[in-house]
């Protein structure tokens, strides 16, 4: 698995995926998608869509009903990530940043939850300094680091949950709702750290309803509806013009 990115094929290619909570409840309903190597890709839709549910689909935290789901070329499923060393390779090309820090936040201090998941890479401890040190000062937390983190504002942890991932340097970013929660002046550093992370070659894909960030952070979008189906793609020109789609997937009022 582990291999240089291709930019002919892609990191994920997903085909008629469907998934349903408790087997019943409908989240996605034949999903079929691809993400490019070094690509900024948005999935929009209106709470409940399904796009928070793909999102951990391709991160392998939730697996489909049916359909199937190709990650850098091999079969994404429940029984290939009990393969550690494919479990192992793909936990280090992915990295995940939760819609609530809460969740993703769990160590006693700022600095030790930076540096858990390179420890769990096994990473030297030299590097795993240097690059704790790094993504502390990237993410402008230094500050922060004896700090506990459910003791910080909605902002700063979500620096400390973006610092989680930067600091391990996957190829592939997916965000969910990134925004949430966030006052203006942070969703503008969120914004500029997002498009950073395209200089760096990084795939960075991200699920919102937030259509203020649409044309920033992203080159192409996908569309959901209430239905869980993809309804549309186009660059976020295209879709943020079409208002007819955007009331219809009661992304925008028709007022």
């Amino acid at each position: 698995m582990n291999q240089p990115i291709d930019q002919n094929n892609a990191i994920f290619e997903a085909r008629e995926l469907c998934f349903a909570y408790n087997e019943r409840i409908s989240a996605l309903e034949h999903i079929s998608l691809s993400v490019k190597p070094g690509e900024r890709l948005a999935i929009i839709g209106s709470n409940g869509s399904g796009k928070s549910t793909l999102l951990k689909i391709l991160d392998g935290l939730y697996f489909p009903s049916r359909g199937s789901l190709r990650a850098f070329g091999k079969e994404l499923t429940e029984s290939a990530l009990w393969d550690d060393q494919f479990n192992f390779e793909f936990r280090r090309r992915v990295g995940f940043v939760f819609q609530d820090s809460d969740v993703q936040l769990f160590m006693p201090s700022v600095w030790d939850e930076v540096a858990f998941a390179p420890l769990q890479l096994d990473i030297e401890r030299s590097e795993v300094v240097k690059r704790v040190e790094s993504a502390l000062q990237a993410l402008n937390i230094a500050n922060l680091k004896d700090r506990v983190p459910h003791q910080l504002s909605g902002g700063e942890k979500k620096r400390v949950a973006l610092a989680s991932v930067l600091s391990f340097s996957p190829e592939v970013w997916l965000l969910d709702e990134p925004t949430a929660g966030l006052d203006p002046r942070s969703v503008s550093w969120l914004v500029s750290f997002l498009n950073s992370q395209e200089g760096a070659g990084k795939t960075v894909v991200i699920a919102t309803h937030d259509l203020s960030i649409v044309d920033a952070i992203s080159e192409r979008v996908y569309v959901l509806s209430e239905e869980h189906q993809i309804i549309a793609e186009g660059s976020p020109k295209q879709i943020l013009a079409d208002q007819s789609l955007l009331v219809n997937t009661n992304l925008a009022s028709s007022l």
